[in-house]
């Protein structure tokens, strides 16, 4: 794109944001790079985040599967404990704020669609009953035997990982119902038993919502959201056609 008509566009979006009685906000993890988070794009971006897995030649496609948790828990709560502590730690960046302010503005209110399990969002001062985790989240985490206790909070779990062999050392998260394994309420690869409730009611909410706006003017700005998972490039572009925003 030529410098002018990048100007032209950027003008153009700043308009429809200023003009917007309603703004939804849809991310990917690109949002997540300048706070510091690492980039998994193909296997030598998650590697060079991770050089452990590539001596193991998994990637992230691969170690990401609820398999793990029953065949090496160990290997599957590294990775995943690691993120943990990893989300914890990191503060997201001003744009966060930015993007906060602009969303309280709107006099038909706002909402977040993102796949990132990082909770950033709300760790930015969003409203948690405004944000759709689409992928769930890792701060929170379910029953590896289904016992029937539900999602539960991962806020007491302290994770300690081997970083030389990105291993996680014992104890590894239990339920606290039936003392099993748990793991991330997280959607993974070919996933058949993640508990979606929690994204479920996200959701409700967020349909509502858009019910409630039909005809008002609704920006959406979609913010580090690439093809290789296209969960919110596609959802923004089925909204935008929708409400015809």
């Amino acid at each position: 794109m030529a410098e002018v008509d990048l100007d032209a566009a950027l003008h153009c979006a700043a308009q429809a944001i200023r003009d917007a009685e309603a703004l939804l906000i849809t991310a990917g993890a690109g949002i997540g790079v300048d706070s510091g988070l690492p980039d998994f794009r193909g296997p030598e971006g998650f590697w060079n985040a991770y050089p452990p897995y590539r001596k193991l030649g998994l990637r992230f496609v691969e170690l990401a599967n609820p398999r793990w948790f029953r065949s090496d828990p160990a290997l599957a709560w590294g990775f995943y404990g690691h993120r943990l502590e990893l989300y914890r730690r990191t503060e997201p960046h001003a744009g966060f704020q930015v993007l906060r302010q602009w969303a309280e503005s709107r006099s038909a209110g706002w909402f977040v669609f993102t796949s990132n399990v990082d909770g950033h969002f709300q760790k930015a001062g969003f409203d948690p009953l405004r944000v759709v985790e689409v992928h769930g989240s890792v701060h929170h985490l379910q029953c590896l035997r289904q016992c029937g206790i539900g999602i539960f909070s991962a806020k007491a779990v302290h994770i300690a990982v081997d970083e030389a062999t990105m291993r996680a050392v014992e104890p590894l998260p239990k339920c606290p119902r039936c003392d099993g394994p748990a793991r991330p309420n997280v959607l993974m690869f070919g996933d058949w038993e993640w508990d979606e409730r929690r994204t479920a009611e996200q959701e409700g909410r967020l349909e509502r919502w858009l019910d409630e706006i039909r005809g008002r003017r609704l920006a959406v700005v979609e913010i580090g959201a690439g093809q290789a998972v296209p969960t919110v490039r596609r959802f923004s572009e089925s909204v935008t056609q929708m409400l015809g925003a």
